[in-house]
């Protein structure tokens, strides 16, 4: 599996960092899925983090076609960390943007978490299941804990 991570941090926010049991700063994981919902998703993350003294974690997942070279993506990236950086500077929490390249949407999505991790997904309200809600199934069959909040 080719993954490649980018990392931006928003770094003129100060938050004391608060360690886990592991050595691990508490996080709070948000996972991209529309620009809308992402930011609905970053506010309710936001409240969490705050109560929990964590930080926020903005993972970009980007599925890169096969026909391309893995570290070569159809949108550029340094418009893509422009664009992130943009919506991270939305939160009142220190975030974090996590932007990986790959093949594997799955595969990238299980190497980004870390065991029991927080996760923030928003999706559409409604009975029909999304394709956000299906997700937000599979992570908490893989032992993840997950907060869905409604993007409309």
């Amino acid at each position: 599996m080719a993954v490649q991570e980018r990392t931006l941090t928003n770094r003129h926010r100060v938050v004391a960092e608060h360690e886990t049991h592991g050595g691990v700063p508490l996080e709070v994981i948000v996972l991209h899925t529309t620009t809308n919902a992402t930011l609905q998703a970053l506010r309710t993350a936001a409240r969490l983090a705050e109560g929990l003294a964590a930080r926020i974690r903005l993972l970009v997942i980007e599925t890169v076609p096969y026909p391309l070279p893995v570290n070569n993506p159809q949108v550029p990236v340094e418009f893509t960390k422009r664009r992130f950086r943009t919506v991270a500077l939305d939160t009142s929490i220190d975030t974090h943007v996590d932007i990986r390249l790959g093949r594997d949407k799955k595969e990238m999505l299980e190497s980004a978490l870390n065991p029991h991790s927080l996760v923030v997904v928003a999706t559409k309200s409604g009975w029909w299941p999304t394709a956000e809600k299906r997700l937000a199934k599979r992570l908490e069959r893989l032992g993840h804990q997950v907060v869905v909040c409604d993007a409309n």
